[in-house]
């Protein structure tokens, strides 16, 4: 056997391109790496696949509100209005003051038809970030 075959790893590769693919496969099932990979798939509008990255993401670090932000927008956008529900409010219990989860949470309810609970939601996404048109136009279109 030459030297150059003793270096190389299994299917010829070398130890180096293996180290390198490990890492890069390490990174990529990263919770960082799952965010990552979710947010462009949520850029091009595939919100069930980027949920699915987003729930692996949620199982390595569980009660991570950078997870959970976008995993309820996820589902939210992908028509899963009771899950983005529940997911806003697992955000709201770490973070009871993050305006844009009361927001969600009040656009899900509304969708689920629970009006009373989503105006008092998106009441209070309008106190804590009193000068977003967003929040003060969806409660105003709840009536």
């Amino acid at each position: 056997m030459s030297d150059e075959g003793a270096a190389a790893g299994p299917g010829g590769r070398d130890g180096a391109a293996e180290e390198a693919a490990l890492t890069d496969l390490v990174e990529r099932e990263s919770a960082y790496g799952l965010l990552q990979r979710a947010h462009l798939l949520q850029g091009r509008r595939h919100h069930a696949q980027a949920a699915v990255l987003l729930e692996r993401a949620l199982g390595l670090e569980p009660g991570k509100g950078s997870i959970l932000e976008p995993l309820a927008r996820a589902y939210y956008n992908g028509g899963q209005w009771a899950a983005a529900a529940r997911t806003f409010e697992r955000l709201i219990e770490i973070d009871p003051s993050t305006a844009w989860g009361h927001f969600g949470l009040g656009q899900s309810l509304k969708r689920l038809g629970r009006i009373d609970e989503a105006r008092t939601h998106l009441r209070l996404a309008v106190a804590l970030s009193p000068g977003s048109a967003l929040y003060r136009s969806a409660l105003a279109r709840l009536g």
